[in-house]
């Protein structure tokens, strides 16, 4: 990534935060380096040098200020096929894949060479693939360690961290203190409790407010709710085999340009993942001012609408057959029951999360009569079938680190998924900005077009943003 130093300077002159995560600032005056939206004293030009990411800055010698704190510093997502392939090894790192089975096993999931890889790594981020790993756990300890009263030792496996001992000599030798000092520097800052609380930032503008409509209007009873600006429900996720089950809370984070996410205790083993699907499901890397330019007016007046993501692709795709030509309420019903006969208690703090969604597997195993005892008709109860068998058996990926072509193929290939199920999936699961289901009626209604092949045509000028382009016509009706 080319970054031209007379620009960055301006844009971190203004603090202007459509620039925040876009470029990193490293003062050589002090040996910190800054998000460009740091209140700060302005250090002279000759002092500062400009980074495509934190890691970078890091490995530079630069370590983190602790004003603006760039481990909360928004991420980029992007269309671009070089940048996607960074994109999805950037969220299988945050879901373990580097961990779990190293370089050789993140490039086999990409389908790259760890060489390929390594290059567009080098072209994005200024860092190898493995160092970029590395900071990201360092910067998730970091705001651990600031921002919840968290054990040390479980701020270094919440982390990624295998090793206490690393994680100690890591901390110390990057950011020249102990994690013990930045804990006890924030002390009191934080209060004890069993589910701590994390700020993911975004750029704004960001309309909450009708996301969180978009979501509540679609929330399965006893899986998700919708209550006083807050979004919970129930998680779970599988690592090494192990099962871990909890709940979250999101919310807006007072004063600032940021999301709070509240994490049961549950799944604090697996917190690097979850805090990666609440991006995904609030759309958290999205930059808004690119996607309003691309839409060609579409956006004027409401640049902060986002497209809603999925905490799990599955589930999302499993509602979308679901609400095949049936209303959103009626949808919302079938999945209630759906959710209530096959998923699994779970004891929350709240009244309305119950239930944890039922997994792939458990899906797989059931009968056609048993899910059409539910209300559902035997060819949407086969399309559950096909979908949770093809999950299953790991012949079809329902995640925003899946090549979209691929998915969608794979989607299409199944019994009962037509383009505006596969395409709706690749709206939400999948993350695919370029998204287009043509065939939908309100898509059409809001275009006033009867017919979907002329609705795709005209839709060719808002690519690739499209996915955003059918949450504004939504939005109109």
């Amino acid at each position: 990534m080319s970054l031209d130093a007379a620009s960055c300077y301006r844009a971190y002159q203004a603090r202007d935060a459509r620039f925040d995560g876009r470029f990193f600032v490293g003062v050589t005056s002090t040996g910190i380096y800054c998000r460009p939206v740091c209140t700060a004293r302005l250090p002279k030009p000759k002092h500062c040098r400009f980074f495509p990411s934190a890691a970078a800055a890091e490995a530079a010698g630069f370590r983190p200020c602790l004003l603006c704190r760039p481990e909360s510093a928004p991420g980029l997502s992007t269309v671009r096929s070089g940048q996607r392939l960074v994109e999805a090894a950037v969220r299988l790192m945050g879901e373990g894949c580097l961990e779990d089975g190293g370089i050789e096993g993140l490039c086999a999931r990409l389908g790259v060479t760890a060489r390929h890889l390594r290059r567009v790594f080098k072209s994005r981020f200024g860092i190898s693939p493995v160092a970029f790993a590395q900071t990201q756990r360092l910067l998730l300890a970091k705001k651990l360690l600031t921002e919840t009263s968290l054990p040390v030792t479980d701020v270094a496996f919440a982390s990624g961290f295998s090793s206490l001992r690393r994680f100690n000599a890591l901390f110390a030798s990057r950011y020249r203190m102990p994690p013990t000092r930045l804990r006890a520097s924030a002390a009191g800052e934080s209060p004890a409790t069993d589910a701590p609380g994390l700020e993911l930032g975004y750029r704004p503008p960001y309309d909450l407010a009708g996301l969180l409509a978009f979501l509540g209007a679609r929330a399965v009873d006893g899986v998700e709710a919708v209550e006083g600006g807050i979004y919970r429900r129930t998680v779970r996720l599988s690592r090494h085999g192990a099962d871990h089950a909890g709940w979250i809370a999101v919310g807006q984070a007072a004063g600032k340009n940021a999301l709070r996410v509240t994490v049961s205790a549950g799944l604090m083993p697996v917190l690097p993942p979850v805090l990666a699907r609440v991006s995904h499901l609030f759309d958290l890397d999205c930059d808004p001012w690119a996607i309003a330019d691309g839409l060609a007016g579409l956006a004027a007046g409401h640049e902060g609408v986002r497209l809603p993501g999925a905490m799990d692709g599955f589930e999302v795709a499993v509602r979308a057959i679901l609400g095949q030509q049936v209303t959103v309420a009626a949808a919302r019903t079938l999945a209630r029951r759906f959710a209530a006969a096959f998923g699994e208690p779970l004891d929350t703090p709240f009244r309305a999360l119950t239930t944890v969604f039922p997994a792939p597997e458990r899906v797989a195993a059931l009968s056609l009569d048993a899910i059409a005892s539910l209300g559902v008709i035997a060819g949407r109860a086969r399309a559950i079938l096909a979908l949770a068998r093809a999950v299953r058996d790991g012949e079809l990926v329902l995640s925003p680190a899946a090549a979209p072509e691929t998915s969608l193929e794979a989607l299409r290939a199944l019994p009962g998924i037509g383009e505006w199920t596969a395409q709706y999936i690749a709206m939400r699961a999948l993350g695919w900005p370029d998204a287009f289901p043509h065939t939908d009626h309100g898509v059409k209604k809001a275009l006033g077009e009867a017919d979907a092949k002329r609705a795709l045509q005209r839709a060719e000028v808002w690519r690739p943003w499209r996915a955003y382009a059918v949450m504004h016509l939504w939005r109109t009706l």
